[in-house]
């Protein structure tokens, strides 16, 4: 029988016994960064190159380079788009296109300043699908099916690791958190994932609905996470290096944070965007195993803060406050 991992009940909302726990002694209780810091190797997992996608803003204001790489989720989530954004990468289409907006609190958005203009926009490379609004979630079973086909011994998703958050029920599934729809008790091929829009993951710009974005347009958060937008728009992947660059740009003053240039504003040009394979100098990456005893041990310690500067556990958190560490590897 498997044995699930202790996230559930270290997630699972504030209780009277969490907050009754005795004060810790200094050094008693490790923080969450000291427990990442101790995961041995093997509760690390290799981040796949073919994943990544490498982003060149123009150096900054003192000349320094500005490189922010991205991974993209795995299959079956967001693959049309994914698609797409590969195809535009490997047509180097974003080279010398800039980022178009920046909404303090919100997102950083980048693509072609002149899209909303026919005569001007950028052409698009040939063979962009449009994806439905469907795939902005994914059903249980087909998630299950993928798996079997990345494994000959394919991991069961272990559905007593879900856990509560402001926005629903949540879970995280071999590094990626998402959240999950219908009740427990429901027929399982009824339930269906959905990534979630936290702080630093990548989404698809897009028009009013029905359209969903084709992923020429793309953003990320750099605020509170605005899980409203959760299986309303595509999300398809994460910056895990080079966040600080997107978060600190200048803040657009036009509608909606896009940058004004009557009002001054200067958009920051981006000088590549490319596959990994196209950028020898890329380091290996990789992050702390969702599914291992250490990232439990990691989520528990973000839900239940007992380490000597916190005087109360507060006996839950969103699961965006437990953002998945990423490191380059060693």
């Amino acid at each position: 029988m498997r044995k699930p991992l202790l996230i559930a009940a270290a997630l699972l909302a504030a209780t009277p016994l969490a907050a009754q726990l005795p004060p810790p002694k200094p050094g008693d209780i490790p923080s969450p960064a000291e427990i990442v810091a101790a995961a041995p190797k093997a509760d690390w997992h290799a981040i796949d190159r073919n994943d990544l996608l490498v982003m060149d803003l123009a150096p900054d204001a003192k000349g320094k380079p500005r490189r922010v790489v991205i991974q993209l989720l795995p299959p079956p989530f967001s693959q049309g788009w994914i698609g797409n954004i590969r195809k535009l990468a490997a047509a180097h289409w974003w080279d010398g296109l800039a980022v178009v907006r920046v909404q303090d609190n919100y997102v950083t958005q980048w693509g072609d300043p002149d899209g909303e203009d026919n005569a001007k926009a950028r052409a698009l490379p040939k063979g962009l699908v449009e994806v439905p609004q469907s795939e902005y979630e994914t059903r249980l079973d087909r998630y299950e099916l993928e798996l079997v086909k990345q494994s000959p011994q394919p991991k069961k998703i272990d559905l007593t690791r879900i856990f509560s958050d402001p926005y629903g029920k949540s879970l995280f599934l071999f590094g990626w958190p998402y959240t999950i729809r219908s009740p427990l008790l429901d027929v399982p091929v009824k339930q269906t994932l959905a990534p979630v829009h936290c702080y630093g993951m990548v989404g698809v710009g897009r028009d009013m609905p029905p359209n969903t974005g084709s992923g020429a347009e793309l953003y990320t958060v750099i605020g509170h996470a605005p899980r409203q937008l959760d299986r309303n728009i595509a999300l398809v992947g994460r910056i895990i290096e080079g966040m600080e660059h997107m978060s600190s740009l200048p803040r657009g003053h036009g509608d909606l944070g896009f940058y004004d240039l009557a009002k001054g504003d200067e958009r920051v040009p981006i000088m590549a965007v490319r596959r990994a394979a196209e950028v020898p100098d890329l380091p290996a990456y990789e992050y702390l195993d969702t599914e291992k005893a250490s990232f439990a041990k990691y989520a528990d310690a973000r839900a239940n803060r007992r380490d000597p500067f916190y005087i109360r556990p507060a006996g839950g958190v969103d699961v965006c406050n437990v953002p998945v560490p990423v490191r380059r590897a060693r």
